[in-house]
């Protein structure tokens, strides 16, 4: 058992780092992102909105479905900051499962071509899940790590469909799930 113990603080501190090191990167490039700035033209939307359908594939096989809200405030043609909450519900063998998460973080767009946009993001902020069987409810907190992207096919300057997947981190009580995928499809409006 004490060999056991070991293995699970070791595999602890390895999260915590790939954590940091997903942390750094993010910041590194929003720096690389902020620089370029000063060579905008202002031709790009100050702000996006994004709402649509989400599909969860979490660890253990679970398949859950849900929605998923994504507000972006752009600072540049290829630069802005995304504040993301996406839902996922499912029930399976009389199990009723939710799981919400709340993230924020750098986004990057390349939009070069008028038809669609190619963005990647990497979000990190909260989750909480709950469970319910027979009226017994748990449910618990902690964070998560969203990395991934996509494209918005544009419908014309003010509105697009966007599709995209993440890989998602889920890290609370006391366990990790990092085997996780998460598909958006859905309307974005630009401002």
């Amino acid at each position: 058992m004490h060999s056991f113990e070991r293995t699970k603080i070791c595999v602890g501190t390895l999260e915590e780092c790939k954590v940091r090191k997903l942390i750094a990167i993010t910041c590194f490039l929003g720096l690389f992102a902020a620089c370029a700035m000063a060579a905008e033209s202002g031709n790009y939307p100050k702000a996006e909105v994004f709402g649509g359908y989400q599909y969860s594939h979490l660890e253990g096989g679970v398949n859950a479905n849900g929605f998923d809200f994504t507000a972006t405030g752009n600072f540049s043609d290829h630069f802005g900051i995304a504040a993301d909450f996406g839902s996922s519900y499912t029930t399976q063998n009389g199990v009723s499962f939710n799981n919400y998460t709340y993230t924020f973080g750098p986004v990057l767009s390349l939009r070069a071509n008028k038809a669609y946009t190619p963005w990647v993001h990497a979000l990190i902020g909260g989750d909480h899940a709950s469970a319910n069987f027979a009226g017994a409810t748990g449910s618990g907190n902690g964070w998560a790590v969203l990395a991934g992207g996509g494209a918005d096919f544009n419908f014309n300057r003010y509105m697009a469909f966007r599709g995209g997947a993440d890989w998602m981190m889920i890290h609370g009580s006391g366990g990790t799930s990092s085997k996780n995928l998460r598909m958006l499809g859905g309307i974005v409006l630009r401002f």
